[in-house]
């Protein structure tokens, strides 16, 4: 089997002005709410990454017309809440959890038989968070062994209200469980024990879909309809994140990131790197639509080892990987708890980034729920992606720091949500090559 190989660093610096491609997260939802409008609705800044574009490629297969102006912008003419269409195949998610268990939403109280599936990575995913909310409110669906995907959805029967108490922090769930809300016959109320990312609440109103949110509690009413409009996605926070902890790291390094996302919902990252001592100032704070948007500018910085805050850890889950590596370059211990999430990501993140981070002699422990880092000098080393994305982009940024290369197996998952990452790090400043075995 054909692998591909990227050699990163060592060292090097950051500078540069620049932005990182379109949120993931919003990119997803854009397509299926823009899909179930009435009308047709122009988006912007949409991510052309492998998860996005399989969540498109999913509608399209349900009588969607689609159009794409350009890499980054689509035209989609809406069927309404009850214009789609029986799909002549299963629908492949490819690596993309958070479009299998939005679309599962969807899919749930559609009048036809669907199949969602999708690659190794995704297939290995837990499905039973979303199965269970689903059947309760009266859909009919099953994944294969242990709940796993694919999953097989039947035609709906009357999709009843819920009031739904999250047994985990997941906004893919309670993202899920609103989707399949807006068919309901009444009311459906989701509790988080702590808050998540916000999107779907947000561009539920941009669509005109009225929807409460009380702290940590979100109500609405099925049966309404969602109305087109113009979206602008912002870049990717989550994207940014690699960028951000490169220039604390690297010595000499400014960079300015333009047109990030800066949703309260999705901040934990600055919040963490912050409190670990990173020069980050945010620029030209603004709103796309209703979401908030800054420019960032992150200058060299000195590092401490911090107790990452709880209540931080929702607010940054898809960035602990990345927080890890800022952790390993800092004066003292790191200590993540309350992270059990991390262990059903693509991969299971906590293993895969201790494997990586002893592997380049750095002094990491895994945890249940965590890890503990203690910060210091690291070589360099080969390293096991696990297919994951976001593995991949972390070691990169960590070559900045070694003293001998880091050699990336298997790298090319970064195209599902950051296409195009190693050739902006190699503009920004890092020494890369790569190869394919």
């Amino acid at each position: 089997m054909t692998r591909n190989i990227v050699i990163c660093g060592p060292g090097g610096r950051v500078a540069g002005d620049t932005t990182v491609p379109g949120d993931k997260s919003q990119s997803h939802r854009a397509v299926i709410f823009a899909s179930l409008a009435n009308g047709t609705s122009r988006v912007s800044g949409f991510l052309a990454g492998e998860d996005s574009l399989n969540t498109l490629e999913a509608f399209r297969a349900m009588g969607v017309e689609i159009d794409r102006p350009s890499d980054t912008s689509l035209v989609i003419q809406g069927v309404g809440m009850h214009g789609l269409t029986a799909p002549a195949a299963p629908l492949y998610m490819g690596n993309a959890g958070t479009g299998m268990r939005l679309l599962a939403g969807v899919l749930a109280a559609q009048q036809f038989s669907s199949t969602l599936t999708g690659d190794e990575s995704l297939s290995r995913r837990p499905m039973a968070r979303i199965i269970n909310p689903l059947v309760e409110m009266g859909a009919s669906l099953a994944g294969d062994k242990d709940n796993r995907p694919p999953l097989h959805i039947a035609a709906a029967a009357a999709i009843r209200g819920i009031d739904y108490q999250l047994p985990m922090a997941s906004a893919q769930v309670k993202s899920c469980v609103l989707l399949a809300g807006l068919y309901a016959n009444g009311k459906v109320t989701v509790t988080e024990p702590e808050v998540t990312r916000d999107h779907t609440e947000r561009m539920l109103r941009t669509f005109a879909y009225p929807v409460n949110s009380d702290n940590r509690t979100i109500t609405l009413d099925g049966g309404g309809q969602l109305q087109a409009c113009e979206l602008e996605i912002t870049a990717d926070i989550s994207s940014a994140a690699f960028l951000m902890v490169a220039a604390c790291i690297a010595e000499d390094s400014d960079i300015v990131l333009r047109n990030v996302g800066v949703n309260p919902t999705r901040t934990g990252i600055i919040d963490i790197l912050r409190l670990m001592g990173a020069n980050i100032t945010l620029l030209n704070e603004r709103q796309a639509g209703d979401e908030p948007v800054a420019d960032i500018q992150v200058r060299s910085s000195s590092l401490r080892g911090i107790e990452v805050p709880e209540h931080l850890v929702p607010l940054a889950i898809d960035e602990l990987p990345i927080v890890f590596i800022a952790a390993a370059c800092a004066e003292g211990t790191t200590v993540v708890t309350g992270a059990s999430e991390l262990r059903v990501k693509e991969s299971d993140r906590i293993a895969a980034m201790e494997s990586g981070l002893l592997a380049l002699g750095v002094d990491a422990t895994a945890t249940a729920d965590g890890m503990i880092i203690k910060g210091g000098p690291f070589g360099g080393g080969s390293v096991e992606t696990h297919f994951d994305h976001r593995i991949a982009m972390s070691f990169c940024i960590a070559s900045l720091r070694a003293s001998a290369p880091v050699t990336i197996n298997d790298a090319h998952h970064v195209e599902t949500s950051f296409p195009g990452f190693f050739s902006l790090c190699a503009k920004l400043g890092l020494k890369i090559s790569g190869e394919t075995r």
